[in-house]
């Protein structure tokens, strides 16, 4: 009996899982270490909402999702998913993860901001997660983005960026009053004060 559309892709999906490393308490793969051979391109997208398509149909399996996520590797403006013997390249529109919670605890050295992204994983920005705040094109806005783990970001949710707003200060950054957050003993400025309430 022929396969439906949906049938191949489970099966499509559940063949490109089954040959993903599953190390269970053992927290993320060491994709850092692997540099397998290039063997093509897949149909497999991340929109700029943070959700996964798989020949452009919605991933609708978190489980899914995160395991991909796991072996997610970018070089230079390319993203990959990667193991130990091969390497397919995905596209990746925006940030390939989206910062969705934010929680605000306080340390010895001031606050500090914990980010939830969108296949949970808890990401402390500080030294070795910065947040940085770069122009959006779409509405001459700004997109803060944290640092996930070795050049992967999570585009932080426009009413986390508000939120990031309420909890933000005045600082003496190179000479200049800059408008921005701190977290974990370190400062991330978001523009200079006397503009910033024309890109918010």
């Amino acid at each position: 009996m022929a396969k439906t559309g949906q049938e191949t892709r489970k099966s499509g999906l559940d063949g490109i899982a089954a040959q993903l490393p599953r190390e269970a308490g053992k927290g993320l793969p060491p994709v850092h270490l692997w540099n397998p051979p290039f063997c093509g391109d897949i149909d497999m997208r991340i929109a700029s909402d943070g959700t996964w398509f798989y020949q452009k149909t919605p991933i609708g399996r978190p489980a899914l999702v995160k395991l991909f996520s796991s072996v997610l590797k970018r070089e230079g403006d390319s993203y990959f998913l990667v193991t130990p013997v091969e390497k397919v390249g995905i596209v990746v529109e925006d940030a390939p993860f989206m910062a969705v919670e934010l929680a605000v605890a306080q340390n010895a050295a001031g606050p500090v901001l914990k980010f939830r992204t969108n296949v949970d994983d808890w990401v402390e920005a500080g030294p070795g997660h910065a947040l940085r705040f770069e122009e959006d094109a779409t509405n001459s806005g700004l997109k803060p983005l944290l640092h996930v783990r070795a050049d992967l970001w999570a585009k932080v949710t426009r009413a986390l960026f508000y939120d990031l707003v309420e909890l933000g200060q005045e600082r003496q950054v190179g000479g200049k009053l800059m408008f921005g957050v701190a977290s974990g003993g370190e400062f991330y400025p978001m523009a200079e004060a006397s503009v910033l309430k024309d890109l918010i």
